[in-house]
């Protein structure tokens, strides 16, 4: 497993980030924490969760208990990790309204998650922890100054930010260097992958020009990237997530990447986790692994290198679909 540097903070992660946010689900308790196993032993260190990851109704599928019924990701995750805690770096979040209707960036919230975050983790310390969503009633000012105390505390090592658009990013760090806060964000969290590929336009460039880390979630886009028999399967795509499923354009990119995959010898989500991990400023990919099976093959990508023409060849194949979007 190779590894990365996060941000300007030092910490080495690895390439690939096990996300854990169908645990209690697609893995149920049990098998998740055998992934988290396999995980540690491939060399992964890096582990991404949230307050409201796997019991949560969004989540719910047909055969598996209810939300009710199911335990948090976070517990779980904690559980896996006992007595391997300094090994490992983890990150969580909160602030998501669409799972809780009085989420946000409120001092009173955010306090009150850190330490229900602490609990169901078993640890007295969060190594990285995000600002979820903006929150539009909140002064990202108020909000930076509780993570700063947060940090202070000891509770937090460092913050980041998810889902903010690139002047948010830059907003946040003038306003930390401004008031001299240690809760400076060190990395972004964003939906980027070959068929997604947004984050490229304006919020790629600030990081790089900010020595921020982009952490990507969804690397494989539901798992159409890692190969076109994802499509057969019960729940695939944001259906995981009560979305929909795939288009026929997403489908389109899907089978052309499976073809360039095959000329060259290697595996669809090879390419597409080798291609996004070759992106400037990525450090990590999140890859939402349900068994041991695809934990362990998703991290042979970390060790894939493309060469310069084969880089260009997916870039040619993304790059057609946004046009037709």
């Amino acid at each position: 497993m190779d590894y990365s540097l996060l941000g300007p903070t030092g910490v080495r992660v690895s390439k690939i980030c096990l996300g854990t946010a169908t645990f209690g689900v697609a893995p149920d308790g049990q098998d998740a924490e055998r992934v988290v196993d396999a995980a540690l032993d491939l060399g992964i260190n890096f582990f991404d969760t949230a307050n409201v990851y796997g019991a949560s109704p969004t989540f719910d599928r047909p055969g598996v208990p209810s939300a009710a019924e199911r335990e948090p990701a976070e517990r779980i995750l904690g559980r896996a990790l006992a007595g391997r805690r300094d090994d490992v770096v983890i990150a969580t979040k909160s602030g998501e309204r669409r799972f809780d209707p009085v989420a946000g960036l409120s001092r009173r919230y955010i306090i009150q998650q850190v330490e229900h975050s602490l609990r169901r983790l078993g640890t007295d310390y969060i190594d990285l922890y995000y600002v979820r969503f903006p929150d539009p009633h909140t002064p990202l000012e108020r909000t930076l100054s509780v993570y700063d105390d947060l940090v202070q505390q000891g509770k937090l090592r460092y913050i980041a930010l998810s889902n903010h658009p690139a002047w948010q990013v830059i907003h946040a760090l003038w306003i930390a260097d401004n008031r001299r806060l240690a809760a400076a964000p060190v990395c972004v969290q964003v939906r980027y992958n070959l068929i997604d590929r947004a984050a490229e336009d304006e919020l790629a460039p600030a990081c790089l020009q900010f020595g921020l880390s982009i952490l990507p979630f969804n690397p494989l886009h539901g798992g159409l990237l890692a190969g076109t028999q994802i499509p057969q399967r019960g729940t695939h795509g944001d259906q995981r997530f009560g979305g929909s499923g795939f288009t026929g354009t997403e489908l389109e990119v899907g089978r052309a990447v499976a073809r360039l995959s095959q000329d060259w010898g290697l595996q669809p989500y090879q390419v597409s986790l080798a291609w996004l991990l070759s992106r400037p400023a990525v450090a990590s990919a999140i890859v939402g692994a349900e068994t041991v099976e695809e934990i362990t093959v998703n991290a042979t990508a970390a060790d894939v290198v493309l060469e310069q023409d084969q880089l260009q060849a997916p870039h040619g194949v993304a790059s057609r679909r946004r046009q037709l979007i």
